[in-house]
């Protein structure tokens, strides 16, 4: 089966593409939960978040979207088909307007699992990164902390799906082993994308591993999963060859006790400025 990763058709169990590792069977002890974000530099989580919770918030997503034209009016809903002329949304910010959305990701369980994985008390940016990615669109292959470096590096990425997500649609796929790209994290990863005005690395996938190594590996999600990773593992999406937008968020987790990339916290958060 060929998927579209960045610019590339790659096939998947091909020598480029392999399927994501769950890690559901290790939830219980957080000790080994360490030692595979040191080993694999990601955590796949089936299930994580409530099913019916995620699927409450992407409604409210929708009908937001609905009321600002975007949706195709002669379709479901739910379906989330795009408008004619319809391209990706970003509605990256506080969300305090989406407040389902706001339950899921800073409710009890996602913080206390941050807060055992700490051995102290975490924190989450009030900045959400929300996106409608529309037909034809994908996110460049980046490491996070070219965006989120000015407090700790010790800090992790949660990437939500919005929705049942298959490969057509865009999910996300991760770099194997590109979090021991010692050359790579001393280079591209010491950038910032403000000072230095840059963002994704590379649209084409393979110009990393052949150069550096690794394999990338995706999968199909379900509303209620979550990949898990930190700010120096190469990540990118597949593209979304559907009419159907893919609602997706971003969002970040650290110690309370360590230094706040000051962008992206507060009440009202900058975002990017130089």
């Amino acid at each position: 089966m060929l998927v579209k990763v960045g610019s590339r058709d790659l096939e998947l169990g091909g020598p480029h593409l392999t399927e994501l590792r769950s890690s559901n069977d290790i939830l219980h002890d957080m000790n080994a939960v360490r030692e595979r974000l040191a080993e694999d530099g990601y955590l796949f989580i089936r299930g994580f978040h409530d099913r019916e919770q995620v699927l409450k918030a992407r409604t409210s997503i929708l009908e937001k979207m609905n009321r600002m034209g975007k949706l195709d009016r002669d379709t479901l809903l739910e379906d989330g088909y795009m408008a004619d002329g319809g391209r990706t949304i970003f509605m990256g910010g506080t969300n305090e307007d989406l407040p389902e959305l706001l339950t899921v990701l800073n409710g009890n369980h996602i913080m206390r699992f941050f807060d055992e994985l700490y051995g102290e008390r975490s924190l989450t940016y009030h900045y959400k990164w929300l996106r409608a990615i529309g037909k034809g669109d994908y996110t460049g292959a980046h490491y996070d902390i070219v965006y989120m470096g000015r407090g700790t590096h010790n800090l992790y990425t949660v990437w939500s799906p919005l929705g049942d997500i298959n490969y057509a649609m865009g999910g996300l796929t991760i770099c194997l082993d590109s979090h021991k790209f010692e050359n790579l994290k001393q280079s591209y990863g010491t950038q910032d994308s403000d000072r230095d005005s840059i963002g994704a690395y590379t649209d084409d996938p393979l110009a990393i591993t052949e150069k550096y190594g690794g394999k990338w590996a995706t999968s199909e999600f379900q509303a209620g999963d979550v990949l898990i990773f930190g700010m120096f593992l190469m990540h990118c999406s597949l593209e979304n060859t559907t009419d159907q937008y893919r609602l997706s968020v971003d969002t970040r987790y650290q110690s309370s006790l360590e230094p706040i990339d000051e962008r992206w916290s507060g009440k009202k958060p900058r975002g990017h400025f130089k």
